[in-house]
């Protein structure tokens, strides 16, 4: 059997596995990868893979900065930052229609940008929001879905885990991946705000305005939402002024998250173990995956699928920007029937060549995947947040979860536009880098 042969078995016996037998990814990446690997070799070079892909993940310095961003926003949780700026966001907004919907965007996108993951940030402001929402009467469709649709800006908005992953796997620029989607992340909470606007103006029973808070009571409720200001800057503009790496930005987000709880008082030794403890559970998930795909990704190389699908792609008499548009189908299509981060690790070895090939830019690229395979997480049948979402919403079936999230994929849509219009939306910060 050809080792393309074998590649395109192996692909398909991967997803099968994973959509079919519910093995964890990690685990099935790395299975199929080793056979795969042993019958395009043999067994002995598959092994000695194994061996030096094991240990070069595990002590590989740069996957410290994953639990160190986790444990940032872990602290965060459970300080309170996410109730904090929720108070905040409600003083200024809540008393317009639709304002609470916009206040829980607003919350959403200052959450994710200290705890960079969309599953935290639905579960923690569902809880917050949905019953403040269910107080004053929002229709159901508009509260989940802008609960559901705000979390999915913890994996745009940075820091973020997965682009944290994507420049690991493509050896970019953390940094730079970071900045390029600074814009992005501001230009989708916008959209979301336009779309709650709209929404109730077409329906404006569906957000009544909440009551009038003075103007004292808003400048009272600042300090809420400035200490995640402060931890954003010092993250991003350290990065930025090139004061830290990515680890030691981490390491420094992580302190100063734990000094705001400390100095708040919020923060108790069995929150904190909490924090430690989640931290090390999402870590470890995240690089069993990574490991994974490292293995699937040397078992892809032997048999040069992604080589041989970049030269065919190239030679193709099609303008590159209509296989940019058949890229991000493909990851719509496959962010609907499995998890975002292992589609990416999956595929980011067969497509990263191939737009590299065709000279477009690797943080634009990295952004434009973060942001298409984000929809997976609001669109069915898998679309964790959504899941997470109804799950806390009890009265609320999933299907109404999933109308509401629909007005809020039209803002996806634009963004994606806009990108592929405008590469600067995400090429202007990191040049300045």
């Amino acid at each position: 059997m050809e080792p393309i042969t074998i590649g395109i078995v192996g692909i398909l016996c991967l997803l099968l596995v994973i959509l079919l037998l519910r093995i964890p990814v990690g685990f099935a990446m790395g299975v199929i990868g080793f056979i795969g690997f042993a019958k395009v070799l043999n067994l002995k070079a598959a092994y000695g893979m194994l061996g030096t892909e094991v240990w070069n993940v595990f002590s590989s310095y740069g996957l410290t900065v994953i639990p160190l961003f986790i444990l940032m926003g872990q602290i965060c949780f459970y300080s309170g930052v996410n109730e904090r700026l929720y108070k905040s966001a409600y003083a200024w907004m809540g008393h317009i229609r639709g304002g609470i919907a916009m206040a829980t965007v607003m919350a959403c996108a200052g959450f994710a940008a200290i705890c960079g993951s969309n599953t935290a940030t639905a579960a923690t402001m569902s809880t917050v929001a949905l019953p403040e929402m269910k107080k004053f009467r929002y229709n159901p469709i508009l509260s989940t879905g802008s609960v559901a649709a705000g979390a999915t800006l913890g994996v745009v908005i940075p820091p973020s885990v997965v682009l944290i992953i994507i420049g690991l796997q493509t050896g970019e620029s953390i940094g730079r991946l970071f900045m390029g989607g600074v814009i992005p992340g501001i230009l989708l909470c916008g959209l979301f705000l336009l779309t709650v606007y709209v929404m109730c103006l077409r329906h404006p029973e569906w957000g009544p305005a909440g009551p009038e808070v003075s103007f004292r009571e808003k400048l009272a409720s600042l300090p809420g939402s400035i200490e995640m200001v402060v931890l954003f800057i010092l993250v991003m503009g350290g990065l930025f002024a090139g004061w830290f790496t990515p680890t030691e930005a981490g390491a420094a987000g992580a302190a100063f998250a734990l000094l705001i709880s400390l100095v708040s008082r919020k923060m108790t030794f069995r929150k904190f173990s909490a924090a430690v403890v989640d931290t090390l559970k999402v870590s470890c998930m995240i690089m069993m995956v990574m490991l994974g795909a490292v293995i699937f990704g040397r078992f892809l190389a032997v048999t040069r699928i992604p080589f041989e699908a970049a030269n065919f792609v190239a030679g193709l008499p099609i303008p590159p920007t209509v296989i940019i548009l058949l890229i991000c189908v493909i990851y719509i299509i496959g962010g609907m029937v499995m998890d975002a981060l292992a589609l990416l690790l999956i595929t980011i070895p067969i497509f990263f060549p191939i737009v590299i090939a065709m000279g477009y830019d690797p943080v634009w690229f990295g952004v434009l995947i973060t942001i298409v395979t984000t929809l997976g997480a609001i669109t069915p049948p898998v679309g964790v947040t959504t899941f997470i979402v109804a799950s806390m919403a009890e009265d609320v079936s999933i299907d109404r979860v999933f109308v509401g999230v629909s007005y809020f994929m039209i803002a996806y849509a634009v963004l994606v536009a806009l990108m592929l219009l405008v590469p600067a939306t995400v090429t202007f910060l990191p040049g300045l880098v």
